[in-house]
Order: C-alpha cells, then structure tokens, then sequence
C-alpha cells in the first residue's frame, strides 16, 4: 500500500479499510534507527487505537529512548505473564479504549471481582466459585449487578482465550435470567409537563434528543451516532447503522421528527448531536435527567430508553398498528422483545370490542323505544 508522509520526522501511515465502520482510516506506522539496524514498526490505527501522527512520533520516541517495549517483547512479556483474571482484565481495558463504558464496568469488576475470583488464574477457578459469587450477589437482592458481573467475568476469559494467553474453561459461565421487561409510560399530563420543560430548557441537544425519541424510538447509542448523512430529507427515511449489533435499517421520518431536525442549527461536523469538538458524543445523562426533574417524572422513569417506551406504548395503545410494523419501527431484531406491548393492543382491542357491544346493545335499545312510541301513537 502507498504510504503518506507527515510532517513528523520517521512516522508514516498507510490508508485501510476502517475496522468497525464504513470507510477508510489511516495505519500509522514508525521508522528509525537503533543499535545500527533500521525498525519499522507499527503504531496504531487512527479509530481503532485512537492513533495520530502526533502520538506516533511520541511512541517512536520512547522506542528509541528504551522507554517502550517493541512489539515482540511484549508478546513475549505477555506469554511470561501470570495471568490472573485481575491482570486479564487490566489487559482487556487497554485493548479496548475506544469503549466508553469501561469505567462504570471496572467500578463493578473492581467491587465484586477483584479480591476475590479476580486474585485466582482460569485454571483454578470452578464452578462452585461462579455460583458462590452469583449467590452472594443475589441474597442481597442484587439480581441485575449479578447479571453484569458474571458478563464481564465471561467476557475476560473469552478476551483470554481469543489472544491465545490462556485455556478455555472446562465448564460453561451461565448468566442468570434477568427479568428486564419493564415498559414504561407516561400519562398525558406528565407528558405535557415533560414538553413544556424541555422548552424550557436552555441545552441545545438535551431536549431535542428526549423530543426526537419520543417521535421516532431511537436508542440512546443511536441518537449519538446519527449523521446528517444518514438523514434522508427527500425520501422521509433515517438510516440507523449497526442497530444494536444488527444490521442497517431504515426508519421514516415522521412529521415531528422534520420539525426537530429542522430547527436543529447545522455545524461543520458530521454528527447531529455532537460532542466535544463535534467528535462523537458519549454522554447526555445529566442533561436530560435535569429536564426530567423539572418536569416532575417518576424517579424511576429513565429519560430516554423510557421515552422509547412510551412511542412503542402509545403506538401499539392506538390500536392501529400491528406488532411487525412496531416492530420494524423499534428495529427489533426478534418479535419477542416487541411482544412486551402486546397486552397494550390487546387491551385496545378489548375496548373497541366493548364499544361494539355498546353499539349495538344502543341500536336494540333505539329500536325498542322506536316501536313503543309507535304504539302508542296508533292508541
């Protein structure tokens, strides 16, 4: 592949098909001189590695000073190293920095893993170790960190595993079932105070993101990663790429949703809804739990995944829209994680059934009353 110059003296990259995206990104690559022979080196990927040209020549630096170790030794460091669970996973957070929500992860893995499990290596691990921990976990009523915990216990030894530095568990770590079925809703005065504090508002993404969830039943990740190219205006659709690991779908643009994109100020960079220095955003938690606050919404009433709740339970209250087409909208991947509102249309139908009998217990009771007066009327 052709290589590119920059402006940092030994450092070079190379274009390549971007890993995780569509597109290109850039391999950065170093050169210099050491104990009389010339290395070539790789530095990182511009995505993948968070990589610049900039870090590349700071790396080659600390490779020419001795401060970093090359390549080789560090895989054979790596194959030296006890592996532990607890250094797996330290191993696991420095391959992934690209994953932004490694803190919250190793606060849990840090509080329920490391003095215990975490000090002993795979092979010494059993299953009667696994199950102690999900009990521990569990007596006190912690179901859903018992959940996460033993992913991310899963996780590390597959991390493990897949970089060759130890062997597969001889048994299989099963994750508890979580029962993760909440639907949330809101009434219609709560929904009305939830607006007019959104306008209220003085954030130029918070309340436009709760408004644009509502209207369409984007996911948080989803309103993070939306592109004005992903946006199209004339055909009324939106783009959603890699939905939750699926693939790309299309969803229509609604009327409220034109209206909020349209009254969003465009910038120079590609995201709708971006972050700092219209990179990515990866946080809005604050914001909209603000607006939530003012509006008076339960506490356990989730600002966003809730809203999305409220869009699929109102259209499948409606009765007007049957589950593949809620789920087509929701970019369900499976008809059972839509099914949850299923009761919500069942219970329109119920009504609209009752109505029926109303009308028609109504017409009978017309008729009767026409037939008495008629009576009468001949006497």
């Amino acid at each position: 592949m052709k290589r590119f110059s920059t402006k940092h003296p030994g450092v070079f990259y190379r274009n390549a098909d971007r890993i995780g995206g569509p597109g290109k990104e850039k391999v950065f690559y170093i050169v210099f001189k050491k104990d009389g022979k010339v290395h070539e080196e790789k530095a990182g990927r511009q995505y993948v590695d968070d990589m610049s040209a900039a870090k590349a020549a700071r790396y080659r630096g600390e490779r020419i000073e001795g401060k970093r170790l090359s390549p080789k030794d560090i895989r054979q460091t790596r194959r030296d190293k006890t592996w532990t669970i607890n250094a797996l996973w330290d191993e696991y957070k420095q391959a992934h920095p690209e994953n932004k929500g490694l803190k919250n992860e190793d606060s849990k893995f840090l509080k329920n893993v490391e003095d215990g499990i975490g000090r002993k290596k795979p092979e010494e691990i059993s299953l009667l170790d696994v199950d102690r921990l999900r009990i521990k976990l569990q007596k006190v009523g912690k179901h859903t960190t018992a959940v996460r915990v033993l992913e991310l216990l899963r996780r590390t030894i597959n991390f493990g595993v897949n970089r060759a530095l130890i062997k597969p568990l001889p048994f299989k770590i099963k994750i508890p079932t979580l029962n993760n079925q909440t639907t949330e809703d809101l009434s219609s005065e709560q929904l009305n105070n939830l607006l007019m504090a959104i306008d209220k508002d003085s954030h130029p993404h918070a309340g436009p993101m709760m408004k644009l969830t509502l209207f369409s039943g984007l996911r948080r990740g989803e309103l993070f990663s939306l592109q004005w190219k992903d946006i199209d205006f004339d055909r009324g659709f939106i783009n959603i790429r890699d939905p939750k690991g699926g693939a790309d779908q299309k969803i229509p643009v609604n009327d409220g949703v034109r209206t909020i994109l349209g009254a969003l100020s465009r910038n120079d960079g590609p995201y709708v809804f971006p972050g700092r220095n219209g990179g990515r955003r990866t946080s809005i938690g604050d914001q909209v739990r603000r607006i939530k606050k003012a509006a008076g919404l339960p506490e356990g009433f989730r600002p966003l995944h809730g809203l999305r709740h409220v869009f699929a339970s109102m259209l499948a209250s409606s009765g007007e829209v049957d589950m593949y087409t809620l789920q087509k909208l929701l970019t369900h991947k499976s008809p059972a994680m839509t099914m949850r509102y299923a009761h919500l249309r069942d219970e329109t139908l119920k009504k609209a059934s009752d109505l029926a009998g109303s009308l028609i217990e109504r017409a009978v009771n017309d008729t009767k009353s026409e037939k008495v007066v008629s009576l009468n009327h001949k006497k």
